[in-house]
């Protein structure tokens, strides 16, 4: 494939300069990108083992949770589990913040405001073990599948930033750095060529003289 060289660039030692100095930052930004989607994919596959993780421990607390509520029907009856559950204590609210991972802005939950310590709001003659059991289960669950949408988010917020990032390294890998290259190399070709052209016309002029 024909080397691409920049448009509208004079063969000149300015110009020449001028593009050394493109060069040498665009190499220095690419290197730089580099590391970043580098360090970037290295935090992304870490979050994705977590998540995996934590997808499984939700499914088997699910299972443990649901397992306590059916035991806790059949012990005291649905209507009284329904009536026993608009008991439960609220466990507050959730705030979203910002978490800056390698420059990315990624949306973060705050759970300070969770109430993590547990409370009955009925007497336990009025209800069964099971049932209590559930209840904290359930809560649990809620701690965890939290953790989850945060990690959900830090996904989805890595992989737009890496793909970005990506797409970045290959402009200036596969088009910038060669164009300035190529560019680089005229210019020093056309000063080389225009040199020599002063060379022998300076020689042919000495020879002249000497001759008359």
């Amino acid at each position: 494939m024909a080397e691409q060289v920049m448009e509208g660039v004079k063969p000149t030692r300015m110009a020449l300069l001028e593009i050394r100095k493109k060069l040498e930052l665009a190499e220095k930004g690419h290197k730089l990108l580099e590391e970043k989607r580098d360090a970037l994919v290295e935090k992304f596959f870490k979050i994705i083992d977590k998540r995996k993780e934590l997808h499984q421990k939700v499914n088997d607390d699910s299972k443990i949770a649901f397992s306590s509520l059916i035991q806790a029907q059949m012990i005291i009856g649905e209507d009284r589990v329904e009536e026993l559950s608009y008991l439960t204590d609220d466990i507050g609210e959730i705030e979203l913040e910002k978490d800056n991972i390698m420059g990315v802005k990624i949306p973060k939950v705050n759970t300070n405001n969770l109430k993590k310590d547990f409370t009955f709001k009925y007497g336990f003659l009025e209800t069964s073990a099971k049932f209590d059991d559930a209840q904290k289960k359930f809560k649990d669950l809620i701690f965890t599948l939290v953790e989850l949408s945060d990690l959900e988010s830090s996904v989805h917020s890595l992989s737009v930033e890496i793909e970005k990032t990506k797409r970045r390294v290959n402009v200036l890998e596969n088009n910038l750095i060669p164009k300035l290259k190529s560019t680089r190399k005229y210019i020093e070709m056309q000063l080389e060529e225009r040199e020599r052209e002063d060379f022998f016309r300076r020689k042919r002029i000495k020879a002249i003289l000497e001759k008359d």
